[in-house]
């Protein structure tokens, strides 16, 4: 399984500030940093996100089609996630709602671009 996703980023400390925000409201901070790479999340936890300026020193950039999935507990979490990210420099991709029987969830990205989204899936009865 993901033990982590890496993102990257062309301003660490706007990007900091991002995830330091997304990432209280889902329960988690720092777990590793230096002066390139920041890891978000629990050692022995679910999968985590770094972020980082790209190491070969080039800018950073989107990824067509990639997106990071960041697991809610609920629709009101889904909710509180998209207005921190948007809150924090984040842009909408699509507010939060129904997306299928059972998926609920809200997409946005971060201050570089990369594509987020935060969501519910409901277990089959």
């Amino acid at each position: 399984m993901i033990g982590y996703v890496t993102l990257g980023t062309n301003d660490r400390e706007r990007g900091a500030r991002f995830y330091d925000a997304v990432c209280a409201e889902l329960g988690v901070g720092r777990m590793m940093e230096d002066d390139q790479f920041i890891a978000w999340g629990l050692p022995g936890g679910g999968a985590g996100i770094g972020l980082t300026r790209p190491f070969n020193g080039e800018p950073a950039s989107v990824g067509n089609g990639v997106m990071v999935a960041l697991e809610a507990r609920d629709e009101a979490q889904v909710q509180r996630i998209y207005d921190i990210a948007l809150a924090n420099g984040g842009t909408c991709e699509g507010p939060p709602g129904p997306r299928g029987e059972g998926f609920y969830a809200a997409y946005f990205r971060d201050p570089d671009g990369n594509k987020l989204n935060a969501f519910i899936m409901a277990m089959p009865e």
